[in-house]
């Protein structure tokens, strides 16, 4: 028999676990924890596919080549018009990742964030293989799972993320969507929008603006 490390026989045990059983809707991991509830607003009509947000995303999160944080998807419409959207974790009211990890490396931060804590990741995929976006990958530099934080570093110290700063047509809005003077929250209260997958249960906290719905498939 071939000899198998102890990283990989966790990561296939547990993926086989994951793969073999129902899991049910994870329970509410937070409500706007430590009084504020970060949030993103993405209108799609004003992305024009430039990937200035992902350069900057890779360039602020030293994300290794070949994966990617945040990336944009384009898409052709009947009649032929084109369209970008932007995607990237969506910071779950409800992340449907959290539960299913064995190590409690995947975890709900203030202001509703959901981390990855690399020093108790095992590499397992647990969070992987449940998160409905594909938003989570491994990286080869940490042998963690990692995605986006919104910059989690820079919310600290009162910046927006990158992708948000490095955008040219402003279609990212970044802010704490429980402050009703928020631009965020004026803008999602005064216009139609819509979220990935609204079907999982996860609640995403990405609100779409111009979604097509082969988008959201």
């Amino acid at each position: 028999m071939n000899s198998i490390s102890r990283r990989d026989f966790v990561r296939v045990a547990v993926s086989a676990l994951v793969a073999a059983t129902v899991l049910s809707a994870p329970e509410v991991a937070s409500r706007e924890v430590g009084g504020r509830r970060w949030a993103m607003f993405v209108d799609v009509s004003k992305c024009n596919g430039c990937m200035a947000c992902v350069v900057a995303c890779a360039a602020e999160n030293n994300v290794p080549v070949g994966v990617f944080r945040t990336w944009v998807e384009r898409h052709v419409l009947p009649g032929g018009r084109v369209v970008f959207v932007p995607k990237q974790c969506n910071h779950c009211e409800n992340p449907p990742c959290v539960k299913p990890c064995p190590t409690g490396a995947t975890y709900v931060a203030e202001g509703g964030l959901v981390l990855v804590d690399p020093s108790k990741c095992i590499g397992c995929g647990a969070c992987i293989i449940t998160c409905p976006y594909g938003a989570r990958y491994f990286n080869p530099l940490t042998g963690a799972a990692d995605k986006c934080t919104f910059c989690v570093h820079r919310i600290k110290l009162g910046r927006l993320p990158a992708c948000v700063e490095a955008c040219p047509t402003r279609a990212r809005v970044f802010g704490d969507l429980s402050d009703p003077n928020s631009e965020i929250r004026k803008i999602v209260d005064s216009i139609q929008t819509k979220v990935l997958k609204p079907e999982t249960g996860a609640e995403p906290q990405i609100y779409y603006h111009a979604l097509p719905e082969v988008a959201s498939r």
